[in-house]
């Protein structure tokens, strides 16, 4: 819902052989780890059993306490955290297999999704004899160059096609049914899907495809054409859709349960917080609950079962309008995309898809100019720390911290391992915070996400810098060398850890 531009799992795979790997955490939770935090870039070895207590944080201290169940709540399965780019990118030179450091990026995250989509979609055309890097055409060696990174990678793609041109003829569904033959031969089994138009809910609307004269109804016969002609090309390729803007309720469920899972294999759903440009989009706004988003998911998940298939946030991130400026880029979407990314998961989503791409004063998980990585930005870090939390069943948590603005979750991995996340938003307010397990603990360790601007001495909520993990930043090049994870000692099922104010920390429990 990038309205304002055209161009803008889950445990980490061991990475190529230029990057080592980096076994921080003593025992079992060391082995654990080290698969987590592959190709950090450290010689640390298992047997360095040494402690390493975590300090505690300077300032006010509150206590806390949180109790584990063993209650599922939800499960986070594989490329649950993926990204989401324009489709005019692929008239640039970012996506190819030469580039090194983006595809260290994403290896970074973990096998995952990547969507090529948002408003560009639809302002592209299929260009069969087309030069290729040019505004406007998409052609083969696009799709080509495209498929090369999605597969050196190792991720998927979620691919976007035009619909939206249909309305004066610049596409049809004989050019969409020749892209996507073209596309379903370079990608092979990693394409997740196809995605017909972008946000055609939206078509209506003033200045837009089919302004003043477009329905729901119209949607799924012009859908269906372009479905048609495309199976009739590439019988096997997966349908998903309908990529909608935001009305869950009267367009993305009603259109599900009219097409069925014999015609799609995933629904598709976009979902922004609030319009970049207001003034109430702040970061104190963006780091405060979100009733509207649960909501949502509500309506989502019951939907999504009643058809019979997943669904995926596939176009997300904090504010729409290319993001706002200081809020969006700041330390305060770190924080923010935790909580987003784990109340996905408890509201059933398949995954999400956070929309990036360029280097503007806005959203980007990754800053890009010109086809060379610039650096992770502040949300990149979130999104890393949910990785390093690992797949598997969310445990119900209960957290008492007072009026705090803190939040809790767990996650059982098929392994034994329990992981925690704890993420406290408090201007001022540091935790002591003792935790009741569901089962004795033989070992923790400790991992925290900060933020500190050079010359202060407290984090920045609206800071566009200064992010790590366990002291260490990410590099272009997605290597990440963390300083080794401080050691917890258990007591039986208890636990107690330092939160400080403004940070995340993941605790791993064997």
């Amino acid at each position: 819902m990038d309205k304002s531009r055209d161009i803008p799992l889950l445990a980490v795979r061991a990475e190529s052989s230029a990057l080592t790997r980096r076994q921080i955490i003593r025992g079992a939770v060391a082995l654990a780890a080290s698969s987590l935090l592959s190709g950090c870039g450290s010689s640390n070895s298992a047997g360095a059993l040494q402690s390493n207590s975590q300090p505690v944080p300077a300032g006010p201290l509150s206590q806390a306490s949180l109790t584990v169940t063993a209650t599922a709540a939800g499960s986070i399965g594989p490329a649950f955290a993926g990204l989401s780019y324009e489709k005019s990118e692929l008239y640039g030179p970012l996506f190819t297999a030469s580039n090194s450091d983006l595809i260290g990026m994403f290896k970074r995250l973990g096998a995952s999704v990547l969507r090529i989509g948002g408003n560009s979609v639809d302002k592209n055309v299929w260009t069969p004899g087309g030069p290729g890097q040019t505004a406007g055409q998409i052609a083969p060696s696009d799709v080509a160059s495209l498929a090369a990174f999605v597969k050196a990678a190792g991720w998927q793609c979620l691919y976007g096609i035009n619909l939206g041109g249909a309305a004066t003829g610049a596409t049809t569904p004989a050019l969409a049914a020749g892209e996507v033959t073209y596309a379903a031969q370079q990608f092979g089994s990693s394409l997740l899907g196809i995605e017909i138009g972008n946000e055609c809910d939206l078509y209506g609307d003033s200045g837009n495809y089919f302004a003043g004269s477009w329905s729901l109804s119209q949607f799924l016969t012009l859908w269906g054409q372009f479905r048609a002609a495309i199976l009739a090309s590439a019988p096997n390729v997966p349908i998903t859709g309908p990529a909608d803007a935001g009305n869950e309720s009267t367009w993305t469920v009603p259109f599900g349960q009219t097409v069925t899972k014999r015609q799609i294999t995933l629904l598709t759903q976009h979902y922004y917080r609030a319009n970049g440009q207001l003034a109430t989009s702040t970061t104190e706004y963006l780091i405060s609950p979100d009733p509207t988003l649960i909501a949502d998911l509500a309506i989502l998940e019951s939907g999504a079962q009643g058809i019979g298939v997943p669904y995926r946030m596939s176009e997300c991130n904090s504010f729409y309008n290319g993001g706002s400026s200081g809020v969006s880029d700041s330390y305060a979407s770190s924080l923010w995309v935790i909580d987003y990314l784990f109340n996905c998961a408890q509201g059933g989503a398949s995954g999400v898809n956070f929309h990036g791409g360029g280097d503007g004063p806005g959203y980007t998980p990754i800053a890009d100019n010109a086809g060379s990585v610039v650096g992770a930005r502040p949300e990149f870090y979130g999104i890393l720390l949910f990785t390093l939390a690992g797949q598997g069943t969310l445990y119900t948590t209960q957290l008492s911290a007072g009026s705090l603005n803190v939040t809790a979750y767990a996650v059982k991995a098929s392994s034994g391992s329990l992981n925690l996340i704890v993420v406290n938003k408090d201007l001022t307010q540091n935790l002591q915070l003792t935790t009741e397990l569901p089962e004795s603990a033989s070992s923790a360790t400790l991992l925290a996400m900060t933020q500190l601007t050079a010359g202060s001495t407290a984090p920045d909520l609206s800071a566009t810098s200064g992010v790590a993990i366990q002291g260490a930043s990410v590099n272009p090049d997605g290597t990440f060398s963390p300083a080794p994870a401080y050691t917890l000692d258990p007591s039986g099922s208890q636990l107690t850890c330092y939160v400080p104010a403004l940070s995340a920390v993941l605790v791993q429990i064997a």
